[in-house]
């Protein structure tokens, strides 16, 4: 009777209980949202949020009022609020660092390949220069009828 070995037989996949979500995604969002709270728009609808929040709850009708003075779950919200403000902006940073440092690796890279290049043609022009100075000197030297070559063919 022969037995299956457990490695050659895929194993099947289970549920898992944790939700499964793109890290992606979420990091996405995260920016956005990190965005959206750096702006003047986002302090201007907090602060229209919040004095709407006090005068309700301190000039409107007392029996509609739902948070009294102290205010206890407007504070409760905004607490809620800035912890998860928090690391939301923090992990929009990390992405924001992450990409500087590979922006950074391309432009070492990039500028390393320039200048290459520009040894290169300097190294190049300094040689066409010495041809150039040498091929003047050899003209100069035809002109002025002296030869500086050995003549070898005595």
């Amino acid at each position: 009777m022969a037995r299956i070995s457990r490695l050659e037989t895929p194993r099947e996949s289970r549920r898992a209980l944790r939700p499964n979500y793109d890290p992606e995604t979420f990091g996405q969002l995260s920016e956005k949202f990190a965005r959206f709270i750096g702006t003047a728009k986002f302090l201007v609808y907090m602060t229209f949020f919040v004095t709407f929040w006090v005068l309700w709850n301190t000039l409107g009708p007392k029996e509609l009022r739902f948070d009294e003075y102290p205010f206890i779950f407007l504070t409760l919200l905004l607490s809620l609020q800035a912890s998860y403000a928090a690391p939301l902006i923090l992990l929009a940073q990390n992405r924001q660092a992450d990409r500087d440092r590979v922006t950074s690796q391309e432009d070492r890279a990039r500028d390393e390949r320039n200048l290459a290049v520009t040894e290169f043609m300097v190294r190049e022009i300094a040689a066409m220069r010495k041809e150039l100075v040498a091929e003047i000197k050899e003209l100069m030297d035809e002109k002025s009828g002296t030869n500086t070559q050995p003549d070898t063919k005595k």
